[in-house]
């Protein structure tokens, strides 16, 4: 019983914040922002309104400016949240007379209404009970304080918080890039055909049964990457310079096309590294890219012949020499065909192809004994 009780009582304890001291002091000072320039420009523009400003706005700053990857502080969010919540509380006001009904009523309602709309927004239950509880001169705008406090806050909050982490480099508004299929089919990526995946994710939210203030996009992406930092940790004595291709078929920037078309068929290759004049790297150039270029410009091309630099991609991934050949094992098995090695002068040293790497996970399995912990050769 005295163990059970020391448990429960660690319960209240705080949890860690995983937030950087950056990302601290970035939501501190958004905040500030946010909230100034809202609190002026309300005041400026309905100065003759009381209140002009509302506390709710106080709590979304929170959620926008130091948890901006939370689903409950996006956009549909905060402004249907809000709206919403307005809505129902200026009615349960009207329509209930005792106070402390009319906010329970409220509260509730306004839960019960982002949950429906998919807006949960934890502040707009205060905008909810602001509308009930905010005196005379919230009561005396009516439904006019949905629009104006409540509306003009948001969208002047959310507006700056746009453009705040914007400026940061902050996925926000937070989107989801969804890979395409390589080859236009129903069927998944490779990657996710055998181990975790999201229907695995799906079902275990589902059976857990409560909500997490986390997108399952962020969460199978925090999945995946401790799958990733576990692999590296038993596989990574094994680098990209240990399985690399080192004696390469290349082309410089300014060959002809048709000569790496040549290259193509004669080495059996899909991609060939392009160098520059004083040979360093430059990029790839892809022979399906080269094909349905060239397939495209017959009918009308009468100009020079095109050269390798009109076809080549110079912003592709690359790996370096001590890189964990493993990491480079789920962007391959979704469709990248090659990665060029690249030492810390930018100089070309070899490329991992699928064969290596394939290859390589081969020989790292076969040389891991059966339920062996750790690395392979520990």
């Amino acid at each position: 019983m005295d163990v059970a009780f020391k448990r429960w009582l660690a319960s209240f304890a705080p949890a860690p914040v995983g937030a950087s001291a950056r990302e601290k002091i970035y939501g501190a000072l958004g905040a500030l922002i946010g909230l100034f320039c809202t609190e002026w420009v309300g005041r400026h523009a309905l100065g003759g309104a009381n209140p002009w400003f509302i506390a709710p706005m106080g709590a979304s700053a929170v959620l926008l400016f130091a948890a901006p990857a939370s689903p409950l502080a996006q956009p549909w969010s905060i402004m249907a949240g809000n709206l919403v919540s307005a809505l129902i509380g200026v009615t349960c006001a009207r329509a209930i007379p005792d106070p402390g009904l009319a906010a329970a009523a409220a509260g509730s309602l306004a839960i019960a209404a982002m949950f429906t709309l998919r807006c949960l927004h934890p502040p707009s239950g205060a905008v909810a009970l602001t509308a009930v509880l905010g005196g005379p001169a919230v009561a005396s705008l009516g439904y006019g304080f949905v629009l104006w406090p409540v509306a003009l806050n948001s969208v002047i909050l959310l507006s700056i918080a746009v453009a705040f982490n914007g400026a940061l480099r902050r996925n926000y508004p937070r989107r989801h890039a969804e890979p395409a299929a390589s080859h236009l089919t129903r069927d998944p990526a490779p990657s996710a055909r055998l181990g975790f995946s999201r229907a695995d994710l799906d079902q275990a939210l589902s059976q857990r049964g409560e909500l997490l203030d986390i997108s399952k996009e962020d969460l199978e992406d925090i999945v995946m990457e401790a799958e990733l930092r576990a692999s590296v940790r038993r596989f990574g004595d094994v680098r990209c310079a240990d399985i690399m291709s080192r004696d390469l078929v290349s082309v410089q920037q300014n060959d002809p096309l048709d000569y790496a078309i040549r290259l193509y068929g004669k080495h059996r290759l899909q991609t060939l590294p392009v160098l520059d004049a004083a040979g360093r790297y430059a990029g790839m150039i892809d022979q399906a890219d080269v094909l349905a270029r060239k397939a495209r410009l017959a009918p009308v091309h009468e100009g020079p012949d095109l050269l390798v630099m009109d076809c080549m991609r110079s912003n592709g991934p690359f790996a370096t020499p001590e890189l964990p050949a493993v990491e480079l094992a789920r962007p391959m098995a979704d469709g990248l065909h090659c990665v060029p090695v690249l030492d810390q002068d930018g100089v070309l040293r070899g490329l991992v192809t699928q064969s290596d790497l394939v290859a390589a996970l081969y020989q790292m399995t076969v040389a891991t004994p059966a339920g062996a912990v750790g690395r392979p050769n520990a």
